[in-house]
């Protein structure tokens, strides 16, 4: 399994992720799997973050959440299984090239019934959820550009207490020197996050840096 915290040492992360819940049969094959889609393979979950998510959202006992770029389907596995009975997820990916393959996965993990995909700009399918703070948990890791926006969404259909996440906030450590478009965007995004007073912001060294955002009372 592949080593996605570049920040840790290779035997810290191995020791890491051997005290704690590993991959089960359905998530090594959806790893296997989506390495054949060799150039964006690397978009997938990190090990590390699937049992966080499902911790998350456990403990949150979420009924309600959605997420933000599906890929393959290892991030939306991890949140589908930490819902409470009767709990729903909605995934937003705007390109079905690697989807069919997350359903897959999905099946054979049981949760297919609990997760409802659409196929359409995020921004577009966020926009035409009800305005009212019924989401509890969402998860964001697509395009960096966008996380502002999708936030902006997101954190007003949020019910207090509820939790927002978005991944990649290190960009690899080129927040410290940004060297992109990408890079600029999400240095931005991570200013205006911490500066906001409608959430509680906690960023964490988790594979390429997690924050955390709680949404306020």
């Amino acid at each position: 399994m592949r080593q996605s915290n570049l920040l840790m040492p290779a035997e810290l992360h191995a020791y890491m992720m051997a005290h704690s819940t590993g991959p089960d049969a359905v998530q090594e094959r959806l790893a296997e799997r989506t390495k054949e889609f060799a150039d964006v393979a690397h978009w997938q979950t990190a090990p590390e973050q699937s049992p966080f998510l499902t911790l998350l959202v456990q403990t949150l006992g979420v009924e309600n959440a959605v997420e933000v770029g599906t890929f393959t389907g290892m991030s939306a596995l991890a949140i589908a299984r930490g819902l409470r009975p009767g709990g729903r997820l909605l995934c937003c990916d705007v390109d079905d090239t690697w989807t069919p393959l997350a359903r897959e996965a999905w099946q054979a993990a049981g949760v297919e019934d609990r997760i409802e995909l659409r196929i359409a700009p995020a921004i577009e399918t966020l926009r035409s959820l009800p305005n009212t703070a019924q989401v509890d948990f969402s998860f964001v890791d697509a395009e960096k550009t966008g996380y502002w926006d999708y936030f902006s969404e997101l954190v007003v259909r949020t019910r207090p207490g509820g939790l927002l996440v978005f991944d990649n906030v290190f960009r690899k450590g080129r927040v410290l020197n940004p060297s992109s478009e990408v890079d600029d965007a999400i240095v931005d995004f991570n200013d205006r996050l911490a500066k906001d007073d409608r959430v509680d912001v906690v960023m964490l060294p988790i594979a390429d840096g997690m924050t955390i955002a709680r949404r306020r009372p």
